[in-house]
């Protein structure tokens, strides 16, 4: 079934690239409401922005969403991957400009009475651009496989691949941070990015040393942070996904572009039937190729297992 947080879950903090103060209010939404944005600071137009792959606007460095009236919200995927990873469905996200894990599980997550429906991939699609790829394949829940090279001693090639049920986001990725070179600071603060960026909330690298004094929480914490950041752009899709992404030396960019190319059929099977059975088929264009849409339970935040009911 969808769900929501059980109460509101306030956040107060720096924004990560803009460097101002941010104060957020995390809101319990109704069945069917999805994940939006609200910018509170906004009063002479819509301030209102879905959290979904046709509003992105930016992908450098981060995921930028901007709805019609030019509103736009930065840095989404960090709580986009918060709010696919603990399982909540619906929510109105209040904001005025990380610990968000660790407060919406606290909150805790409450079970709506509408059914749950999920993108389902059924057909392998690929985005390549030089040595970036960037896969979705069809599987029966969602896993995420990535791969990053840097020439860097401390970060290296790394490899990592998750079955994100059951949890796996809490206890694999959720305490991963972002991280960058230190000779890109510079360049990344003349474009009014990391801007508010510290040794406290990211990993800084220079050549083979970790500047932060506790170095990093995890020896492959930047391939995490890279499955954390794909997980929160696929949770653009507007629904969860069943299928296997794989990322090799993938961003943001590629992320969306493969979820984002395509035709498929839609299929929208009623709540408590087989999707096999493919009641009230439509035909349209989807964020990405080859889905069908079918209705699944879903245990709270315990992730995608055996979501499909024959």
């Amino acid at each position: 079934m969808q769900t929501t947080v059980k109460r509101q879950v306030p956040f107060v903090g720096t924004g990560l690239h803009s460097g101002r103060p941010v104060r957020a209010i995390l809101r319990p939404a109704p069945a069917d409401h999805g994940i939006r944005f609200k910018r509170t600071d906004v009063g002479d137009r819509n301030p209102v922005i879905p959290a979904l792959y046709d509003r992105v606007t930016d992908t450098t460095l981060n995921t930028r969403l901007t709805n019609a009236a030019g509103v736009s919200v930065s840095t989404v995927e960090h709580l986009m991957a918060a709010l696919a990873g603990t399982g909540v469905h619906n929510a109105l996200i209040e904001i005025d400009g990380k610990r968000f894990v660790r407060d919406i599980v606290a909150a805790g997550v409450t079970r709506t009475r509408a059914p749950l429906t999920a993108w389902r991939v059924e057909q392998t699609v690929v985005w390549e651009n030089g040595d970036v790829r960037a896969e979705l394949a069809p599987h029966d829940g969602l896993s995420i496989a990535f791969t990053i090279d840097f020439p860097d001693r401390a970060i290296g090639r790394q490899s990592r691949s998750l079955d994100m049920a059951d949890g796996a986001f809490l206890r694999e990725l959720s305490d991963c941070r972002t991280f960058c070179r230190r000779d890109e600071v510079e360049f990344m603060q003349s474009r009014g990015l990391a801007l508010g960026g510290t040794l406290d909330n990211a990993v800084v690298i220079d050549g083979d040393k970790v500047l932060n004094p506790e170095g990093f929480r995890r020896w492959d914490e930047c391939v995490r942070h890279k499955m954390l950041d794909a997980l929160g752009d696929m949770a653009l899709a507007g629904a969860p996904i069943l299928g296997a992404y794989t990322g090799l030396r993938a961003g943001h960019g590629a992320t969306l572009h493969a979820r984002a190319g395509g035709d498929a059929a839609r299929d929208r099977s009623q709540p408590g039937r087989s999707a096999r059975r493919g009641l009230s088929r439509r035909h349209g264009r989807l964020p990405f190729p080859s889905v069908s849409l079918l209705c699944y339970r879903r245990a709270g935040c315990r992730g995608a297992r055996k979501a499909v009911q024959s």
